[in-house]
């Protein structure tokens, strides 16, 4: 039996439900002046899966990477949702 598809899957899925909190999280703290360090990340992250020779590795890493682009736009998304009351805003954040 092969279970690398499952490992990969499996791995995709827990990834994604870590970035979600930390898009939201990111934007109560900070805000969306945050999305560079997403974009450095996801970058990073995809040129570092190029070079891992494991091939379960190398996926995981490039879906972090992946992710963390993707969060660029959800932190944008997020912004626009707590202006729609959502989610909370806030007070402190001096955005």
């Amino acid at each position: 039996m092969n279970f690398q598809g499952l490992i990969i899957g499996i791995s995709a899925f827990i990834i994604i439900g870590v970035f979600h909190p930390i898009v939201i999280k990111s934007e109560y703290y900070v805000g969306k002046k945050i999305w560079p360090v997403f974009l450095v990340a996801g970058i990073l992250l995809i040129a570092l899966s190029i070079f891992v020779s494991n091939v379960i590795l190398s996926a995981i890493i490039s879906v972090a990477g992946f992710a963390s682009l993707w969060s660029i736009l959800e932190i944008f998304e997020q912004e626009e949702r707590v202006q729609k009351g959502w989610f909370p805003a806030n007070p402190n954040k001096g955005d």
